[in-house]
């Protein structure tokens, strides 16, 4: 099981000007990865906070 989780990413994609997030490749979007749930979730919290638009 350990060896999974070390292969696990999150990835997501920012518009900083749009100010939208999305779960899937968008062009345009610059893409974020995390190798860690916790911190994934941290920056979805971030962004969440900013009130960025999720797509």
């Amino acid at each position: 099981m350990e060896k999974n989780k070390a292969k696990e990413r999150w990835r997501i994609w920012v518009d900083t000007k749009r100010r939208l997030v999305s779960f899937h490749e968008e062009p345009g979007f610059q893409m974020l990865e995390f190798h860690s749930r916790e911190l994934f979730q941290s920056c979805l919290d971030g962004y969440t906070a900013q009130h960025y638009r999720y797509q």
